[in-house]
């Protein structure tokens, strides 16, 4: 459970949103973004650092060399994938590297909302828990781990070794509900998913308000 932060006209109500691999933050956030709340993405602040002409894109050239660097200069993130798993030095180089970049981002996004209420995504958010202190309630999306594993091997083209090599990286089911103030069941289809949106929607309207306790 989060102990909230203060917020005002200069500090939005945050909402954090995380899940496992394949468990359907985007689909939640997306929503939730069309309803009105300004989404900031973590994955997507990554994407943005690591295009060819990224800031991040220097720094890790010169750390892992041309071989994680795709045709295109944009980081080949397959490449950077395979050469992290392995290694626990080179993950800590790269996050070194990625991270404060992207908190960076994500402060001066935060800073800037005018929305009733902010919704900052972030998948690792129970591994590393920096980003805890900058918002107010933790929204979970959860589903059964072979559920996780079907979407991500459609999804990606992954094989059930892969998937799991991802998986096995992250917080584990029970982690991230221990860590949860609010939890959406993504286990049935997307009918089911945009009811519990819809409800979420009108309840952190209502928290940004100040009309619930």
């Amino acid at each position: 459970m989060k102990t909230a932060p203060p917020f005002s006209a200069t500090h939005p109500f945050v909402l954090a949103i995380t899940g496992g691999i394949g468990s359907g933050k985007t689909a939640v956030a997306d929503q939730l973004g069309a309803a009105g709340a300004r989404v900031v993405d973590t994955d997507a602040i990554a994407h943005a650092l690591t295009t060819p002409q990224g800031a991040a894109m220097p720094a890790l050239r010169a750390a892992f060399g041309v071989g994680v660097v795709a045709a295109d200069g944009a980081l080949d993130r397959a490449a950077m994938r395979a050469l992290v798993f392995g290694d626990a030095a080179a993950r800590a180089q790269l996050e070194g590297i990625l991270h404060p970049m992207i908190r960076a981002e994500v402060a001066a996004a935060l800073a800037q909302v005018t929305a009733p209420y902010a919704v900052l995504v972030v998948p690792l958010l129970v591994e590393t828990q920096v980003y805890l202190p900058l918002v107010n309630r933790v929204l979970v999306v959860d589903c059964p781990e072979a559920i996780q594993q079907a979407r991500v091997m459609a999804r990606n083209g992954w094989s059930l070794a892969q998937t799991q090599q991802v998986m096995a990286t992250q917080a584990s089911r029970q982690a991230r509900l221990a860590c949860a103030d609010d939890v959406i069941d993504n286990a049935g289809g997307f009918a089911a998913l945009v009811l519990q949106v819809q409800d979420k929607h009108r309840y952190y309207l209502a928290l940004s308000r100040g009309e619930l306790p």
